[in-house]
């Protein structure tokens, strides 16, 4: 028989008996124990590892320093070096040399091991299915499948998770976790965690001590993630580094109303016998600062005067080093010593305050500027850009090789990119990299294509009606933002037609069988030429609305034939942000007993061809730095619509004796649009909005009442909108309200609306293929019949929430919930609140 008696901690080596040939003969019998009184020298003959299933043997015997020739001492310290090199991997849980036997002075050895188990799955308990992906995140982060599982990786689990809970709020949060044979492996475990949240532990009070100049309401608005738990719309928690940025926070307001000296010596936390948490924060507020000369040194190319006036700070004003910093180094309305320097091309500029004295309260600088050359740009890079050709980012860029360096430019640059719509702009990198020998820098860009295009799907079928022919319904468009019609003959650009020239091409077709119909195609190159950013629009569409059957007295049908030309330019006076856009329109419609159009006479129009030929102007400026979820900027925009004056040219009598076919045979009116939009951002991610327009329809000359065609319909969701003007008039959505609601009035469209728009808008998720926000909007609009009636302050009211949610492919698509305060029929009849509102939803674009 063989004995194996294994090495136990580092000090017992694992030879206590003698086997002569044991492994070979079986008969033997038992070898005298070996002393360690006459340890014995032995070369080694042969190694093996038993016992291992993950391991690599070869390299365990490399680890454990033996090697087949080697002369070793038996028993010796190689022995225990040994096992101690392969107990240090923390690999087994067990690790035995074994003598496997010996021939004369050669010895052959074996090494047992007993494997850690391999972490294979997990599981929760007490865990609710929502939070299992942040809880799988913290797994991963300590533990891949098949890995080894240690003392100190579960360890490691069990704070991770705990640590997520607490950074929750939930500061009493327990895991446990149970180690559980995975009976789909061999050697391999599942782990448990049983987790035990507990309630959500709030901040009862934030109390201060010492300061006397600042009152504490105000100290605890600036702490933006720590709150009592009176706070509205806001959760009440304790996070130890968002605690440590709230302190920070405090100490940077006291700099900014004078007490650069303030600090919070010391804070307290404990908890109530209701186990909620009180914070007491130790102030102390030094002295309160204020400026008193300030003086600068090294400009030569500003005078002092004008610096004075950039700064604005003055004399007794109170001392606060951020708006110090702002003034000098960057500030958001471009007021600041830096962008007067880097605008005009001076990249090296460098300005350091440096305290002079501090005189009690007061204190004295010295601005220090160091000017140095004006930088000229050697190269302008652009990386990244697989689909979109080069040429229609280059010609978006104020930044030109040769010309002088300006940050403005550089950041008009980065806005004109992003509002080609083809680039993610959370993703969009701007490098400068200097070369001070010659002068000169080099600005890269670098930008992420993202899909452009978009699709517009849909089908059914519309059964038979008392007064409609049944038949199939349905959309089919595409829009290709980044077309290019010169590679169009090149089969390697489509994709899936050729596309990187920054063209617009869009054509779509609906159909509701025989009761509707609308098809629509256009073309816009936005260079032509490609020299100047000179657009041209070609656009032409086909709309037919019938109701009733054919042949039938009831039968009615509308037909709109309308195709445009348009031409628009950058301006650079007043600023570059300034287009003008002329579209010429020649359209016919044709009528056939159709009853929605009547004059200020209250004549209905129902017969007959009627042309309209209109030229629209457009001056407008746009500094809106994202189409997609604006955070600042404006856009402003005047237009005005006219038809030929066709009245200065016929008497009178013509208005009076002639019919209505043959008076609006030629369309003829004035029409005026204003919109404006603001956007900025009030905190974090929140955005305020704001918006107004206004429209006016009117004539050449007294001869003749308002035009039937062209008014206004306020009311709805805006979406017949989308077929270039249905019934001849201009549709604006306002939520909350139907049209007949603020319709009724005017059967025949109105010739004067306006509205107004307050929105909030929070961001769910920016990525650029999925843009997700939510809308909180209070509205207010109206029309009336004409100009004499129109009053600014005669509004109909709602309020209420929205969600938009930005898909590439598919456009905008949403859903807005209003209520309509200003329901007279409503108010009158005693109806409950929920007929006061209403449900509209957003397909493809956003409403007027």
């Amino acid at each position: 028989m063989s004995m194996k008696l294994p090495i136990s901690g580092l000090l017992l080596v694992l030879f206590s008996v003698q086997l002569a040939q044991a492994q070979v003969q079986p008969d033997s019998s038992a070898l005298p124990v070996m002393s360690y009184e006459a340890p014995k020298d032995y070369e080694i003959g042969g190694i093996r590892v038993t016992g291992e299933q993950f391991s690599d043997p070869q390299a365990l015997i490399a680890i454990s320093g033996f090697r087949v020739g080697d002369k070793i001492r038996v028993p010796g310290p190689a022995i225990t070096k040994a096992v101690q090199a392969l107990w240090n991997l923390r690999l087994f849980t067990d690790v035995q040399i074994i003598k496997e036997r010996t021939a004369g002075e050669v010895i052959f050895l074996e090494i047992v091991v007993s494997e850690r188990p391999r972490y294979t799955r997990h599981s929760y308990t007490g865990v609710k299915k929502n939070k299992h992906d942040d809880l799988n995140a913290v797994v991963t982060k300590f533990i891949q499948k098949g890995a080894i599982l240690t003392e100190n990786i579960k360890s490691a689990l069990r704070y991770g998770m705990e640590d997520y809970y607490i950074e929750k709020g939930f500061l009493n949060a327990k895991v446990e976790i149970k180690e559980l044979p995975d009976e789909r492996s061999v050697n391999a475990v599942k782990l448990e965690f049983v987790v035990k949240p507990g309630k959500r532990v709030k901040i009862k009070d934030i109390r201060f001590v010492g300061n006397e100049n600042i009152k504490s309401k105000t100290l605890r608005k600036k702490m933006k993630n720590t709150a009592r738990k009176s706070k509205i719309f806001k959760k009440s928690k304790l996070v130890e580094n968002e605690y440590e940025e709230d302190k920070h926070a405090i100490e940077a307001y006291y700099n900014t109303v004078g007490f650069r000296d303030a600090r919070i010596v010391s804070d307290t936390t404990w908890r109530t016998p209701k186990g909620e948490v009180m914070l007491q924060i130790n102030i102390e507020e030094g002295s309160r600062y204020y400026f008193r000369n300030i003086t600068w040194k090294g400009n030569t190319i500003y005078e002092t005067q004008f610096l004075n006036q950039v700064l604005g700070i003055n004399k007794g004003d109170i001392y606060n080093q951020e708006l110090l910093n702002t003034r000098l180094q960057f500030s958001q309305d471009g007021r600041d010593i830096s962008s007067l320097y880097l605008d005009n091309g001076y990249l090296f500029f460098r300005v350091d305050p440096v305290e002079t004295s501090i005189d009690n309260d007061s204190i004295d600088l010295e601005l220090r500027i160091f000017e140095g050359p004006q930088a000229t740009i050697d190269r302008v890079v652009i990386k990244g850009n697989d689909r979109t050709h080069e040429h229609v980012i280059r010609r978006e860029l104020f930044t030109r090789p040769g010309e002088k360096f300006s940050r403005s430019d550089i950041i008009r640059s980065q806005r004109q990119i992003v509002n080609l719509g083809y680039f993610n702009p959370e993703s969009l990198d701007i490098n400068t990299p200097v070369n001070p020998d010659r002068g000169t820098v080099d600005i890269e860009y670098t930008v992420e294509e993202k899909p452009s295009d978009q699709l517009e799907l849909s089908a059914g079928y519309q059964p038979s009606t008392a007064f409609t022919r049944g038949g199939v319904i349905g959309t089919l468009g595409v829009t290709f933002n980044n077309f290019s019609i010169r590679n169009i003959n090149k089969k390697e650009t489509w994709n899936p037609l050729p596309q990187g020239d920054g063209q617009r091409f869009s054509i779509r077709g609906q159909t509701s069988g025989q009761n509707f119909q609308s098809y629509n195609a256009s073309f816009t190159e936005p260079w032509l030429g490609g020299k100047k950013p000179n657009s041209l629009t070609v656009a032409g569409f086909y709309n037919r609305y019938a109701y009733g059957f054919e042949g039938s007295s009831t039968y009615q049908r509308l037909e709109i034939i309308q195709g445009s030309v348009g031409f628009g330019t950058r301006l650079k006076w007043p600023d570059d942000n300034f287009v003008f856009r002329a579209n010429l329109d020649i359209q016919t419609l044709r009528l056939n007993n159709w009853t929605g159009f009547r004059d200020d006479q209250g004549r209905l129009v129902t017969q007959g061809k009627y042309h309209n030929y209109n030229l629209g102007l457009t001056l407008a400026r746009n500094s809106i730095n994202d189409p997609i979820f604006p955070k600042s900027g404006s856009l402003l925009s005047l237009t005005v619509q006219a038809t030929p004056p066709y009245s200065w040219f016929r008497d009178a009598e013509f208005y009076q004796n002639e019919s209505v076919e043959k008076i609006y045979n030629y369309v003829e009116y004035l029409k005026w649009r204003i919109d404006a939009e603001w956007y900025t951002t009030l905190v974090g991610k929140l955005v305020l909005k704001a918006q107004a327009k206004i429209g006016i329809l009117d004539q050449w000359t007294d001869k003749t009442g308002l035009s039937p065609f062209e008014r206004f319909e306020l009311g709805g969701d805006g979406l017949n909108n989308q077929t270039f003007g249905l019934n001849g008039r201009d549709i604006i959505s306002m939520r909350g309200y139907e049209t007949g609601d603020i319709m009724s009035p005017f059967p025949g469209g109105a010739g004067v609306f306006n509205k107004y728009t307050l929105e909030l808008r929070y961001p769910i998720s920016l990525n650029p293929q999925s843009t997700i926000f939510v809308t909180a909007f209070a509205q207010g609009g109206n029309a009336f019949q004409d100009a004499r009636d129109f009053n600014p302050f005669d509004l109909r009211r709602s309020a209420g929430l929205g969600l938009r949610v930005f898909l590439p492919m598919f456009g905008t698509l949403g859903f807005d919930y209003g209520y309509g305060f200003d329901k007279p029929a409503l108010i009158n009849s005693g109806a409950k609140w929920s007929e006061f509102a209403k449900f509209n939803i957003v397909l493809g674009f956003e409403p007027d």
